[in-house]
């Protein structure tokens, strides 16, 4: 019989980073059933990990309860009595994963690659090297082979079913439910508003068509005009909690979203995605688990990608400057082509 082992994982932040781990430790669990993994992230992503079969997730604030050394001591103190692990999967490789690593030291630990200098060479002004890198899918399996439990990425098997007991709100099953986040966490990865609204627009006057409007709270108020443009249109931005909100995106038929964390938590369901892209870029690594590269609607502008992350403007069109040649029209065609 073969002995259990224990993987304690990290990777705290941000949203669509920790959406990414989801297919991988399901498939890493799925191809190793003696092992058991306890995923150690922020206590808002508890709804990611809900329902996977010998997951233990364990939440745990590093801005407030764990903040600063004496935090990160007090946590791995934790740890250390609650939980019998043999290795370390550190799959965010930050300064205060280190310094638990340092903590927790006596275990075989592995920690992420993140290849900046590759994603560098694609996003440097001059002098590009344009071609696809490594996915942070392929990255995250491949800090579990080193720890000897390579991963065979099977997109299907990756997949996790939609929340059964959750139903926030009603659906029209007689229509195409067609969900839009249009909000991004950085100016520079965000479709501008205006023409996002023209999109709403184009596809509500297809009355066999469903709108679901997503977003924060926060969000909500930009879009409350949007619901005027057609009596086929929801906005449910702000109006339910984290887990909700998933059951809502896994029963879309089709999403169409920012280079954002909205693409990971539907490609976690497998929701086909038209995703928008600006600064950033497919191949830098962060596209949606299993979604087709045709699906991403771009531009091939030669300051393209100019940033990882979005967190920067544009050097030539600063901005959200790399989508304004982006029509609603585009947006809009991919829709139909898909759902059609």
């Amino acid at each position: 019989m073969t002995e259990r082992k224990h993987i304690l994982v990290f990777r705290f932040s941000a949203l669509g980073d920790v959406a990414m781990t989801v297919p991988v430790l399901r498939l890493l669990l799925a191809q190793y059933p003696h092992l058991q993994v306890t995923m150690v992230s922020d206590p808002f992503m508890a709804p990611l990990f809900a329902g996977i079969d010998r997951l233990r997730f364990y939440g745990a604030d590093t801005r407030t309860t764990y903040k600063g050394l004496g935090g990160l001591w007090k946590l791995s103190r934790e740890l250390r009595r609650e939980i019998s692990f043999d290795a370390i999967a550190d799959l965010h490789y930050v300064l205060r994963t280190r310094i638990l690593g340092l903590f927790l030291a006596g275990q075989t630990q592995a920690h992420l690659d993140k290849g900046r200098a590759e994603k560098k060479s694609l996003t440097r002004p001059h002098n590009k090297q344009l071609r696809p890198l490594p996915s942070s899918f392929d990255r995250y399996a491949a800090v579990f082979a080193q720890l000897g439990y390579p991963v065979r990425l099977d997109v299907a098997e990756g997949l996790s079913p939609a929340p059964g007991a959750i139903q926030p709100v009603q659906l029209n099953p007689q229509r195409t439910c067609i969900g839009i986040a249009p909000f991004a966490r950085h100016a520079a990865k965000m479709y501008p508003v205006a023409k996002m609204k023209e999109v709403v627009k184009q596809l509500a006057a297809h009355t066999d068509l469903e709108i679901i409007l997503l977003g924060s709270r926060k969000e909500a108020a930009q879009m409350q005009d949007w619901e005027q443009l057609g009596n086929n249109i929801q906005n449910l931005a702000g109006r339910f909690g984290f887990a909700e909100e998933l059951a809502v995106i896994a029963r879309l038929d089709i999403l169409i979203s920012m280079d954002s964390a909205n693409m990971h938590l539907a490609s976690m369901y497998g929701v086909p995605v038209v995703s928008i892209w600006g600064g950033t870029h497919p191949w830098l690594g962060f596209y949606g688990w299993g979604q087709d590269p045709a699906m991403a609607v771009q531009t091939d502008l030669p300051c393209r990608p100019s940033s990882v992350f979005g967190n920067k403007p544009c050097p030539v069109h600063g901005e959200a400057g790399c989508m304004q040649e982006i029509s609603p029209e585009m947006i809009v065609e991919r829709v139909l082509n898909r759902i059609k």
